[in-house]
């Protein structure tokens, strides 16, 4: 069972402050975003533990004039079944339900701020030439006990998007 992240970048028009005070805009970093999958390995549909893993997605940016700090925001998509509350992969017809988090604790669902999901915020600092990075640790779980789940590789593909 494996959880496959892939990316988008939409340009925000978030205004960004320079280190020597002057007004610059998003267009002055450039940006890329990569992730790594969430792969669950097996599962037991009658275990009364969750299963748990994690992923990442990363955001590097450059920027294009001397100095700036770049806020962001990563929104993860609903995936392929459409909604957050539960998200779901599939094996064919059969579906076996799955969330992302933002914490450790798996408290927080990660989505796009809309139904009750939270966004990942993050700012970085950037100087001349020089690229800046920052990791965010996606937290996965599938919840025990769904006896109905039938044996099979199920996947899921999720929209990675960060707006600057």
């Amino acid at each position: 069972m494996s959880l496959t992240l892939h990316m988008a970048r939409r340009a925000g028009s978030l205004a960004v402050a320079a280190l020597l005070a002057s007004a610059l805009d998003a267009s002055a970093a450039s940006c890329t975003v990569s992730a790594t999958a969430v792969a669950f390995g097996s599962y037991s549909p009658l275990s009364s533990t969750p299963a748990d893993a994690n992923g990442s997605v990363t955001v590097s940016c450059a920027p294009v004039l001397v100095a700036l700090t770049l806020p962001y925001t990563i929104a993860l998509s609903t995936g392929s079944q459409g909604s957050f509350l539960p998200r779901q992969m599939s094996a064919g017809s059969q579906h076996l339900q799955y969330q992302l988090y933002t914490d450790l604790l798996r408290t927080t669902v990660w989505g796009n701020g809309n139904s009750g999901t939270a966004l990942m915020n993050g700012n970085l600092g950037l100087l001349l030439v020089f690229p800046a990075s920052a990791m965010h640790t996606v937290y996965g779980r599938i919840p025990s006990l769904q006896s109905s789940a039938a044996a099979g590789a199920y996947s899921d593909v999720i929209t990675v998007t960060v707006t600057y």
